[in-house]
């Protein structure tokens, strides 16, 4: 394990792959596909196979906010969450020294290869998914919590090198304001969404989709679905909610601020 200090300059201005990358992902911010539109930006600066964000409490469940695979990496994110959320959280110690290094008021870097894992963590997502480590930038939350940016690479690429994490330390502090923004964001939009409340993470990430306009090709591309499997989700959730068409769907919503 490495806790990785941060470039107090920032990312340089001359390193132009970074700066296109952060351009993308700032222009997602808010979006509802910005987990699969940012990873997409970041793996054309620095190779990768998954990120997933999430926000971790002491005394409750983490709070996930984007996570997405790219290319032809395991689409095991939404797995590996789920199994991480329903107890794995709880002996997680991978985030220990990060909290102690964020209480300054600075984001961190800390750095695990997949054999630095107790046995349990490293079975239940590493191995099964083939992958080799795992970057996070943290940074305090409010309320006590912990920010987690995490960039994972797979076993057929090569290991994170010091020029790489010296690159993601220098690109940490904007990423962590464009994630920041987009989870303040998210939350005004569910609020204006508050209907969607009562689904299921997967049948609200349909229908948010839906009313952005996307096509049912387009949605389960984004989320690592089939096309028939989207379905599935959307008849369920206009069941819940009592719409029988997606022009239904924008009716009740539109006016919400969709």
């Amino acid at each position: 394990m490495q806790l990785i200090p941060l470039d107090s300059h920032g990312a340089h201005a001359d390193d132009r792959a970074a700066m296109d990358a952060l351009s993308s992902v700032i222009g997602s911010v808010g979006d509802p596909a910005f987990g699969n539109s940012a990873l997409q930006a970041l793996n054309r600066w620095m190779p990768l196979c998954w990120w997933s964000v999430y926000t971790l409490y002491a005394a409750a469940p983490p709070v996930l906010h984007a996570h997405s695979s790219v290319g032809d990496a395991p689409r095991g994110t939404s797995e590996s969450w789920r199994v991480y959320r329903s107890s794995l959280y709880r002996r997680d110690g991978s985030f220990s020294a990060a909290r102690q290094a964020v209480a300054t008021g600075a984001p961190a870097l800390v750095h695990w290869m997949a054999d630095e894992l107790p046995p349990e963590h490293r079975e239940a997502i590493y191995s099964r998914n083939g992958l080799r480590e795992r970057l996070s930038i943290v940074a305090a939350a409010s309320g006590g919590g912990l920010l987690a940016i995490n960039l994972y690479r797979h076993e057929r690429q090569a290991p994170l090198g010091t020029q790489a994490l010296q690159a993601a330390a220098g690109l940490a502090q904007p990423l962590v304001a464009c994630v920041e923004r987009h989870i303040t964001l998210r939350a005004r939009d569910g609020g204006k969404l508050a209907g969607l409340q009562e689904l299921t993470q997967r049948e609200r990430e349909v229908c948010e989709r839906l009313l952005k306009g996307w096509t049912h090709d387009g949605i389960a591309a984004d989320l690592g679905l089939t096309p028939a499997t989207v379905r599935t989700y959307r008849d369920r959730a206009f069941q819940r909610i009592g719409v029988r068409s997606r022009h239904e769907l924008f009716a009740r919503f539109s006016q919400a601020g969709a």
